[in-house]
């Protein structure tokens, strides 16, 4: 399908100009832009996504808050799952249906999820895209501090279904 193939790249373009993504999150995810979500990494099989520790995010223990965490967890998985759905034909509809996180270390400084899901997402999208049927994938994230030491690991299964024309 080179015309898929083509509308991932340039979302893909889309998520890795500062500027357009910036406005993206503005638009469309604005606390994730408040907390200075960046994808800092993105191909057919990962996506990386960093949240800083900064005012915003703390909690009172002087780590980031989980909540900020969760969302660049989620936004690694998302941005594989909208690389197969952008400008699709048909259209595919995303969505989370469950969330399991794991918390290994205190989150402080620079944070970085990484995501290696992108081929079952891609199977899973075109799935979907031959059968009509709702198809789940679970996506795996883990986080890891500046020294490359896990902090935390998320699990979100996303449903993705084919639009009826």
């Amino acid at each position: 399908m080179p015309n898929q193939t083509n509308h991932a790249a340039a979302f893909r373009g889309l998520v890795l100009s500062p500027v357009k993504f910036r406005l993206f999150l503005l638009a469309r995810l604005p606390m994730a832009y408040l907390a200075g979500l960046r994808v800092t990494d993105i191909s057919e099989a990962k996506a990386t996504v960093r949240v800083p520790y900064k005012y915003l995010n703390k909690n009172p223990f002087k780590s980031i808050y989980f909540a900020c965490l969760s969302m660049a967890a989620e936004l690694s998985t998302g941005v594989l799952c909208m690389t197969q759905v952008y400008k699709s034909q048909p259209a595919v509809s995303m969505l989370v249906v469950r969330m399991d996180a794991e918390f290994t270390k205190k989150a402080i400084g620079k944070i970085s999820f990484t995501c290696h899901d992108g081929q079952a997402i891609a199977a899973a999208a075109a799935k979907t895209k031959a059968t009509g049927e709702g198809v789940t994938v679970v996506a795996t994230s883990v986080g890891t501090d500046e020294s490359g030491e896990p902090v935390a690991t998320f699990r979100f299964t996303w449903s993705l279904k084919a639009k009826r024309k």
